[in-house]
């Protein structure tokens, strides 16, 4: 593990590239029935009415980019908490045998007291064909190195 970045540390335009993540028809699957039990998530049939076949949620796809965040990212900064999520977007499908890359970069910081600021994540994952799929912003809470006095 690298030295805990504080707020002070994270400079706007700072990017990383987290990671990969495979998709499996099986996660599609078990992901969809257990919280998004639309047909074209768990029926193929119904899938390729309007889609080549079976999708992934758009919620299981933002689950799947939040893990590469955490561990790479995420991980290695003072997070306090997370206050949401903006401009969350799924701008292409995503099926089973997709290789999506994840890449983040702090998009804004702003004092939020004299202990904490709020950092702005920008994510965007591209599937292996370069495509987007799906974009956000995460706004967190990161502690500052030392409190205003």
């Amino acid at each position: 593990m690298s030295e805990l970045q504080y707020f002070e540390d994270l400079e706007v335009g700072r990017s990383w590239e987290p990671g990969t993540v495979e998709v499996t028809e099986e996660e599609i699957l078990e992901f969809a029935r257990r919280y998004d039990p639309q047909p074209f998530h768990v029926d193929s049939e119904a899938a390729r009415r309007n889609f080549d076949g079976l999708i992934a949620s758009g919620w299981h796809t933002a689950a799947m980019c939040m893990r590469p965040l955490a561990e790479s990212v995420l991980h290695e900064v003072a997070i306090v908490a997370a206050m949401g999520v903006d401009d969350l977007r799924w701008h292409e499908p995503v099926g089973p045998g997709d290789r999506l890359t994840v890449g983040v970069s702090v998009a804004e910081k702003d004092r939020w007291n004299d202990e904490r600021g709020l950092v702005t994540f920008a994510l965007e994952a591209t599937n292996e064909d370069g495509d987007l799929v799906h974009s956000r912003k995460d706004l967190v809470v990161v502690e500052r190195r030392q409190a205003d006095e």
